[in-house]
């Protein structure tokens, strides 16, 4: 009795640590960064720091274009542009920004920005999004370029999700919860249409 009791205290403590932990690196791939023709910075969620992080990257000479892709949430004014005038007042340079305007989901987010990729012959990117974003946003856009497009994970610190200590806070519960639905959601699509 005392034996099976040890044993379901153990796998108890196991399940609390590993399945938060197992969550949070599946939802979050990191690739090592190396030198890209273009850094994709898809908006939603903490948008500024998806802005900073890929101006910081684009800064460090990574890539030596910027992509900022979405729609207007609000206004006039898409998020790509937005964002793009946040970095130039950073310092980036007008010239090496491209903007993707229409998208309003993550699939359009990859959709048409696969597009101006193509149109502008670049072969590889890091793709920049909130770490509990990153599956998702990889997974489309790699449906939408192809599997030889070279694509790295890199994702910016959300002001509310953290990996280690995500089940932590109400918000980011709820943002992990959501996402994994949506993966489910993406893989189940995905096997159903053939992708």
């Amino acid at each position: 009795m005392i034996k099976k009791l040890i044993i379901a205290i153990f796998a108890g403590v196991l399940v609390v640590v590993f399945v938060p932990m197992a969550i949070a690196v599946y939802l979050s791939p990191q690739d090592a960064l190396s030198k890209v023709d273009a850094i994709v910075v898809v908006s939603g969620g903490d948008t500024d720091a998806r802005i900073s992080e890929g101006v910081k990257l684009y800064l460090q000479e990574w890539a030596p274009k910027l992509v900022f892709s979405g729609a207007a949430a609000e206004g006039d004014v898409s998020n790509a542009l937005a964002m793009k005038r946040i970095a130039i007042q950073a310092g980036v340079s007008a010239d090496d920004i491209l903007i993707e305007e229409a998208s309003k989901t993550t699939a359009e987010n990859a959709e048409f920005t696969a597009k101006i990729i193509q149109n502008n012959n670049l072969k590889s990117i890091i793709l920049v999004t909130s770490p509990y974003h990153q599956r998702r946003a990889y997974t489309q856009f790699s449906q939408a370029l192809g599997e030889n497009f070279v694509i790295l994970n890199h994702s910016a610190k959300d002001e509310t999700w953290r990996k280690k200590t995500w089940w932590e806070n109400t918000n980011a519960r709820f943002l992990t919860l959501a996402e994994i639905m949506k993966n489910f959601y993406e893989i189940t699509a995905g096997a159903i249409h053939g992708r």
